[in-house]
């Protein structure tokens, strides 16, 4: 009883704080809470290099309570922000907010099962649902979505609100080019369903909008047949243009005679060979870059990793079909190394990695990842003045390089790539850690991915941020470059406000045009506002 009055107490100061219409009974029915649990998970996401308290915190069972919330915000007479939250995985507090309420869309109870179309090969989801989830759902109807990420325990509106990339983008595209249909909350509030057909403008910003224009409640995705079984295969190579002219050989193929998965990751330290992302090699013959000749290639070696998916039935033509592929390749010869596993456990491999880091106390760090498409022709100048230059020989984390066909991504998304026909995701997967090694320390990986970025800049490498961070809008416009002007627009048709996704950095909501609000006649610092609303 206590609690609850307590929670009464603070729920009537947040109506007072931001003009809420609605009654303090109605809040708690949507799932509105201020107990600072929730608030503190809330403030923090996996970079771990940023904390802001959001003044609440929504746990929707359905799109109408979102609805609901961000139609509350649209309406309120001083005005909140509205940002939704799905696994917490942002690195740069980009589903934070100090002047509103999180949205927590992932959890127990938040919006219903997947419902899986098996005659029409679709899958209706949350938005908060984990692609994990979603992939044990379809696999029961002996089904799969086609485009995934590394790592499965990300939301579907999270992961669509970027782009959604792995090893199967480059025949697949990304996971924002396998969707039928959207059910978006603007930030008007308006539940809309959209789809190319059907309100086309909302639908093309929404994929790949880091949440500017709406909250993602529903998504209906392609599906495919899955198949049972994965043979997985790591080659390397100490020629960096043997390495690339390889993979773009591999995505430019099609039909049959293919990899299923295409990707690869650089080795500039001889310990991250065998370390978590490299768990695939095995330990009782454990990799010496010093035996693979990278001692004449700046002590860098490069790993081509590559899949191709089958069913039982096939098992005995499936040799011969790799056989043919890897013939054509030029990797070392004696660095083949072959495992076989089930399908659904090559998906979710980073997750066994992910338990032996956090047994160990590695994985609650600070991340501060760099992820960047370059354009083809630049690839060559980013080796030899990052892999051979700034990085030197030691790293913290995976570095993973792979090309992408840019016909499979869809322009009209908010998404901005080279404009190049061919495109390189290279990113830069470090931890923190603070083991009193300055190479590892959260300072030294910042500024070195400072470094990489004048160099990009100076050398005109033309890159772009994948899951972009800035901090000056004149850094966003220069980023969208020619789709600013689009994106600024659908900014004022679906969010005029400016309510949502704040962290983001992109616009300022409206209600902080000036850097105090009125609060009962009297001027409250927004910060002020925000600690008063969560300390009785």
């Amino acid at each position: 009883m206590a609690t609850k009055l307590l929670l009464t107490f603070a729920i009537c100061r947040l109506i007072v704080t931001v003009g809420l219409t609605l009654e303090p009974t109605e809040l708690f029915r949507l799932g509105l809470t201020v107990d600072p649990v929730d608030v503190v998970s809330a403030s923090v996401d996996f970079g771990l290099m940023t904390k802001v308290e959001p003044l609440a915190v929504l746990r929707p069972s359905s799109a109408k309570d979102v609805a609901q919330l961000v139609k509350a915000a649209y309406e309120s007479s001083h005005g909140f922000t509205v940002s939704a939250r799905g696994h917490g995985h942002s690195i740069n507090g980009q589903a934070q907010t100090g002047t509103g309420v999180v949205v927590q869309m992932s959890g127990v109870g938040s919006g219903g099962k997947p419902r899986v179309w098996g005659g029409d090969m679709y899958v209706d989801v949350w938005g908060g649902e984990l692609w994990i989830d979603v992939l044990k759902s379809c696999l029961a109807y002996g089904l799969a979505p086609k485009s995934w990420t590394d790592y499965l325990y990300l939301s579907v509106g999270g992961t669509l609100s970027n782009a959604g990339i792995s090893g199967q983008a480059f025949h697949h595209g990304p996971q924002i080019s396998n969707v039928h249909e959207l059910d978006v909350v603007t930030g008007k509030g308006e539940l809309m369903t959209c789809s190319k057909e059907q309100n086309p403008e909302l639908f093309h910003a929404v994929l790949g909008g880091l949440g500017q224009f709406g909250i993602i409640t529903r998504a209906r995705i392609s599906l495919e047949p899955a198949p049972q079984r994965v043979r997985w295969i790591r080659v390397l190579y100490s020629n960096f243009s043997a390495f690339t002219k390889d993979q773009e050989y591999l995505i430019s193929l099609h039909g049959n005679q293919k990899f299923d998965y295409v990707e690869g990751f650089v080795i500039v330290d001889e310990g991250l060979i065998n370390n978590w992302r490299s768990s695939f090699f095995s330990p009782r013959n454990p990799v010496k870059i010093s035996s693979l000749g990278s001692n004449n290639n700046g002590g860098v070696l490069y790993c081509l990793e590559i899949t191709k998916n089958y069913h039982e039935s096939t098992v005995e033509t499936i040799d011969q079909e790799i056989e043919a592929l890897l013939k054509k390749l030029n990797f070392i010869p004696t660095s083949v190394f072959t495992t076989d596993l089930p399908y659904v456990d090559f998906l979710d491999r980073v997750h066994k990695a992910e338990l032996k880091l956090r047994s160990k106390g590695m994985w609650e760090v600070p991340h501060p990842w760099l992820n960047l498409f370059v354009p083809k022709s630049k690839i060559a100048d980013f080796d030899r003045g990052v892999f051979k230059g700034i990085l030197g020989n030691k790293t913290s984390g995976p570095i993973l390089i792979y090309p992408m066909n840019k016909n499979k991504w869809d322009d009209k998304s908010s998404v901005v790539t080279p404009d190049e026909d061919v495109f390189y995701l290279v990113a830069f997967l470090r931890s923190a850690l603070d083991n009193g090694e300055e190479t590892q320390s959260l300072e030294y990986l910042t500024n070195q991915n400072r470094r990489i970025l004048k160099f990009c800049d100076e050398n005109g490498l033309k890159v772009k941020q994948y899951l972009p961070h800035y901090k000056t809008q004149s850094e966003w416009k220069e980023h969208y470059g020619s789709k600013w002007d689009r994106f600024q627009r659908m900014k004022m048709k679906f969010d005029p406000r400016h309510i949502l996704a704040s962290g983001q950095n992109i616009f300022t909501p409206t209600f902080l045009s000036s850097s105090n609000m009125m609060v009962m006649d009297t001027p409250i610092p927004i910060k002020q506002k925000a600690r008063e609303a969560i300390d009785f």
